[in-house]
C-alpha cells in the first residue's frame, strides 16, 4: 500500500490492553504496531496458509482484546485459504461492488474521493508518507491507514511526536469502529466477522487510550 511496505514482523501477542498499564512506552507502541500490521495484512489481501497458521497459534487472555484474538485464532484454525479467498471477495470486492466499503470518504459522505480523502492526503504528504508504485486503491482505504498507523506506532515511518495520535483522531476514530462492526455483521463475514471483531475492539481501546490525561 505505501512505500516501503510495513508487513508484520512476528506472530501478535495479546498484550496491548494490559501493557497500557504496566509496559515501558516503547513495548507499547510495538505491540500497538503488530495489532495494527496483522489487520493491515488481512485487510489488503487474502492471508495465505502461513499467516492463518499463526493467527491460529496466537496467545490469548480474559481481556477484551484477548478475547477478540480467540475468536481470530479459532476461525484461523477452521478457514481454509479458497473458502477466505471467496469470502474476500464477496465482502471487498464483489461484482460491481463488496457487501463493505472500506474506505473512511464513503463512510464520511456516503461518496467515494470526498473532502476527507483530500484531507488525509493532505496531512500524509506533511508526513512524507505516499502510496507505492502500483497501488491502485485511495489512501483512505481502511488497511492503508492501519499500515500508516502500524509504521508510526513503532517509528519504522519517521513523523513529529504526535504524528500517530493526530492521524487516529482525525482519519481513523470518525469511522473505523463503525466499518468494523458492519465487518462484524456482514453477511459474507465467516472468518471476516472475527477480524471486525478484533479491529472494533482495538479501535475502541486506541480511543479510550489517547482520550487519556498525558
Amino acid at each position: 500500500m505505501l512505500a516501503g511496505r510495513i508487513e508484520p514482523s512476528q506472530p501478535l501477542q495479546s498484550q496491548v490492553e494490559a501493557s497500557l498499564a504496566a509496559a515501558a512506552p516503547d513495548e507499547v507502541d510495538a505491540a500497538r504496531a503488530r495489532e495494527y500490521a496483522l489487520l493491515a495484512a488481512l485487510l489488503t489481501r487474502t492471508p495465505d496458509r502461513q499467516l492463518l497458521d499463526d493467527i491460529a497459534n496466537l496467545r490469548v487472555d480474559a481481556s477484551p482484546l484477548g478475547l477478540a484474538h480467540a475468536a481470530l485464532a479459532e476461525a484461523a484454525r477452521a478457514a481454509t485459504p479458497e473458502r477466505v479467498e471467496r469470502e474476500f471477495f464477496d465482502l471487498f470486492i464483489g461484482i460491481g461492488r463488496g457487501e463493505v466499503m472500506p474506505y473512511g470518504s464513503y463512510y464520511l459522505t456516503g461518496f467515494l474521493y470526498e473532502r476527507p480523502l483530500a484531507r488525509l492526503r493532505s496531512d500524509l504528504a506533511e508526513l512524507d508518507i505516499a502510496r507505492s508504485e502500483g497501488n491502485y486503491e485511495p489512501e483512505d482505504h481502511i488497511a492503508t491507514l492501519c499500515e500508516v498507523m502500524a509504521g508510526l506506532a513503532d517509528g519504522r515511518l519517521p513523523a513529529p511526536s504526535g504524528s500517530d495520535e493526530k492521524i487516529f483522531r482525525k482519519h481513523v476514530e470518525p469511522w473505523a469502529a463503525r466499518f468494523f462492526a458492519d465487518l462484524e455483521r456482514a453477511q459474507a463475514a465467516q472468518f471476516y466477522r472475527s477480524v471486525g471483531m478484533l479491529g472494533r475492539t482495538f479501535v475502541e481501546i486506541e480511543s479510550e487510550a489517547y482520550a487519556l490525561p498525558a
